[in-house]
């Protein structure tokens, strides 16, 4: 198996995180090395599939440079499974004390999901700094992100949830985005043709993208 290494933070690994879903497990490791080669190496396989946990285990054996992680986490359960497997983060697009403590226990960095400000402030009470903002779009998108950084200077996120390329660097230019989740860099039309030369120029042009820019 090839072994990434452990990351401190999943916020600091790529301005975007690409979040898959993986039908067919034969699609993993190519998915996966076009990503890296554009640029993307935190590779967030959601928990959608039965083919997911043989996807990232497919990954974390076969593709250098790659540092896979399992999203769409609901349940303890998954935490240990995900983690067996090869995840080296994992993401969930809400949480509860229980799930809370089994990302905690397992090592690796977690991001839990929130959407309001009582959410964000539970997670500061249990010394949780980084979070997954979901549904970021239909959440409140930059304006309400933007609104929490002043009362809540200290929480930072990854908008997962609605963002494309146009809105991408409207979230990045803000002060407590590390980056943002999202899934236009691979098109199903480009995964079931298994174009993944389009998925690396898709993944490239993700990887460019700054601030308040935009490709580059």
């Amino acid at each position: 198996m090839v072994t990434s290494p452990l990351p401190a933070s999943v916020l600091g690994l790529a301005p975007v995180v690409p979040v898959v879903v993986v039908e067919d497990v034969g699609d993993a490791v190519p998915l996966a090395r076009a990503l890296v080669a554009g640029g993307l190496p935190a590779i967030e396989v959601t928990l959608r599939t039965p083919s997911a946990l043989d996807a990232i285990r497919e990954i974390a054996r076969e593709v250098p440079g790659a540092v896979v992680g399992a999203g769409t986490v609901i349940r303890p359960g998954q935490v240990a499974e995900a983690v067996a497997v090869g995840a080296r983060f994992l993401v969930s697009p809400g949480w509860t004390d229980v799930l809370l403590e089994a990302m905690r226990a397992s090592g690796v960095p977690f991001l839990p999901g929130v959407s309001t400000a009582s959410e964000v402030v539970a997670l500061l009470e249990r010394g949780v700094r980084e979070m997954k903002f979901f549904p970021a779009q239909a959440a409140g998108g930059t304006a309400y992100l933007k609104s929490l950084s002043g009362p809540l200077p200290q929480a930072r996120f990854c908008p997962t949830g609605g963002i494309g390329p146009d809105s991408a660097p409207d979230y990045l230019a803000l002060s407590n985005v590390g980056c943002v989740g999202g899934s236009w860099m691979l098109p199903p039309d480009a995964v079931a043709a298994r174009d993944w030369g389009r998925v690396e120029a898709l993944a490239r042009e993700a990887a460019a993208l700054s601030a308040g820019g935009t490709c580059r």
